[in-house]
């Protein structure tokens, strides 16, 4: 008799009829605006390479020279054999970029939110986190044994209502910017909250850093704000840096503190070397190529202009991350082949990535691609919904 605990096959055809069952593409070449996926050319609308640093010739260069000086593996964790000088150059400049005391660094941003989350706060505490939180901020709440709650999304009375209701440490969690609907944080009145009520603030700026700010800081310094008012900054290095790993920012005390108590950073092997050493050269390029973030915000203001002609429903973002709302996954899903058959790939982002009933099409924006490749876009949107 078969063992029932491995009988899979009947919910994986529920997911299917219910257009939520999820299939991954086979993608040839470097990362860029122009890939072939599944054998067929198509122009890439769906990447968080925001500033197109991926595939940039210094990065690519300064990663293979490091492979030559440090070789692929970094053999441990940061704290056995694992950290080397080019981990610790970077941390230095990140904490430089964000104003910060020192940086630390993760191998992955999941692992970073449930590190840092779980090593300030436990049973007793309080976790209040927004309702449209990435997936890893809300399981980093959830492992994290405090008191989970969560307010109603960009809502800060109802943020203060559940604020008030506590006596334990509380520690407030929000992305930065969305990064399904691409909204940002109110990040002053959440750093004024958890001043009067004695809170700790962790703010994921993931999609924020290179593409919000002046230089690029994201929404700290889109905002205007400090570390103090901020302390806890993670941002993520696979998105507009076009690399890999993630970061966490702040005080001196702080990053001491998860040196000894973040489980993610202590238990796993670091990021290799080589990887530094190509974000060192992401970070230069990201401050020094400002060009990079006009360009971006030109086309995402060109793409807008025109799907409100057509009518398209378009969510309140001004960022790289363009969500089209379709509601029902199935149709969703549809629009994204028939957008693949035309030779653009568009990502079909369903539940319980997102609420119920708000099935979209994730648009996002880079650097590297051109006004004729957002107009055409436009066009195969407006046949690929009729």
């Amino acid at each position: 008799m078969q063992n029932s605990f491995y009988a899979f096959a009947e919910p994986l055809e529920h997911l299917k009829r219910q257009g939520l069952y999820r299939r991954r593409r086979l993608v040839e070449g470097p990362q860029s605006v122009l890939l072939t996926v599944d054998g067929q050319p198509v122009v890439n609308f769906c990447s968080n390479d925001y500033l197109g640093l991926a595939n940039h010739p210094q990065v690519v260069a300064a990663f293979q020279t490091a492979v030559n000086d440090y070789g692929v593996g970094s053999g441990s964790a940061h704290l056995i054999c694992g950290h080397s000088r080019a981990h610790h150059a970077l941390e230095t400049e990140l904490a430089e970029f964000t104003n910060r005391q020192r940086a630390l660094l993760f191998s992955t941003g999941y692992m970073a939110n449930l590190g840092v989350i779980s090593a300030l706060v436990g049973r007793g505490d309080s976790v209040l986190e927004d309702r449209l939180n990435h997936a890893s901020l809300l399981d980093g709440g959830l492992l994290s044994r405090a008191n989970f709650s969560r307010y109603r999304h960009l809502d800060s009375a109802d943020l203060q209502d559940k604020l008030a209701s506590f006596r334990q440490k509380a520690l407030i969690v929000s992305d930065g910017v969305f990064s399904m609907d691409g909204d940002l944080a109110d990040l002053p009145t959440l750093a004024t909250l958890a001043a009067d009520h004695h809170a700790g603030l962790l703010i994921d700026d993931a999609h924020g850093f290179g593409v919000l700010g002046a230089n690029g800081g994201g929404i700290v310094e889109h905002f205007g704000l400090t570390q103090t008012e901020v302390p806890i900054l993670m941002g993520t290095l696979g998105k507009a840096f076009g690399t890999f790993g993630a970061f966490v920012a702040g005080s001196e005390e702080l990053i001491e503190m998860l040196i000894q108590k973040a489980r993610s950073y202590v238990f796993t092997t670091a990021l290799p070397a080589a990887v530094a050493e190509a974000t060192r050269v992401s970070l230069r390029l990201l401050q020094t190529e400002t060009w990079r973030r006009d360009k971006l915000q030109q086309l995402v203001a060109r793409f807008r202009s025109g799907a409100q002609q057509q009518g398209l429903q378009l969510m309140e973002s001004f960022t790289a991350i363009q969500p089209v709302l379709i509601g029902d996954s199935q149709r969703a899903v549809d629009i994204s082949n028939a957008l693949l058959r035309q030779g653009f790939w568009v990502s079909a982002i369903r539940p319980p990535t997102v609420p119920a009933g708000t099935a979209r099409l994730r648009i996002t924006f880079s650097a590297d691609q051109d006004e004729q490749q957002v107009d055409a876009l436009l066009v195969a949107l407006t046949q690929a919904m009729q």
